[in-house]
């Protein structure tokens, strides 16, 4: 499957990592598959070079409102979700040696300037905020992708980052640092004309 369908790997990995999960995390997984999108065999937005691969897919407020209430999130939880923009990032480092993930290294902006990335900090005070359930914060952050990661050659992993929903196109700007402490060529790449994801 990941030689014939390449966009379906992002996928292949929930799979791969639902054994370690406990039932919970396991069924939710399986919630997500059963909604991924005909969107994600056609092309997305993507970066790919001899030593890595990115590739973004933006969700709909559709898609990540069915997937949450099957988690058995409130509706006040899912409102707020409805508001943002989330984008589902899958990294491959095809390289030979450590490829650094760190958020902090990824610049998004449109027209009208920067845009600020909503960081597991900020969800986690919103939510605590609200008194949430410990339960659901915790499946909440597991979706999403962390903040820093080391990425070992051949490693392949995903996750959702959020921003606040808007209808004007923008860029990212991402740095990952290389090498066991960092010290490597840097990998800078662009991506541009990228949309929040509408309902159809």
């Amino acid at each position: 499957m990941l030689l014939c369908c390449p966009a379906l790997t992002p996928m292949v990995l929930m799979i791969l990592r639902m054994n370690s999960l406990p039932a919970a995390g396991r069924s939710g997984i399986l919630l997500l598959l059963l909604l991924w999108p005909l969107s994600a065999m056609t092309e997305e937005p993507a970066y790919e070079s001899a030593e890595l691969e990115v590739n973004l897919t933006p969700r709909t407020p559709q898609q990540i409102a069915a997937f949450y209430e099957g988690r058995g999130f409130s509706e006040p939880m899912i409102a707020i979700l409805r508001e943002q923009c989330f984008i589902t990032v899958f990294i491959h480092n095809k390289s030979d040696d450590i490829i650094w993930l760190d958020l902090a290294d990824w610049e998004f902006a449109d027209s009208d300037g920067p845009l600020r990335r909503r960081d597991r900090a900020d969800w986690k005070a919103r939510w605590q905020k609200r008194d949430i359930p410990l339960a659901h914060q915790s499946t909440f952050r597991w979706t999403l992708l962390p903040e820093k990661l080391d990425f070992l050659p051949g490693e392949r992993k995903g996750g959702n980052i959020t921003l606040p929903r808007h209808n004007q196109p923008f860029t990212l700007h991402a740095r990952f640092d290389t090498g066991e402490a960092r010290d490597g060529d840097p990998i800078e790449i662009t991506l541009e004309e990228l949309q929040c994801a509408d309902n159809p």
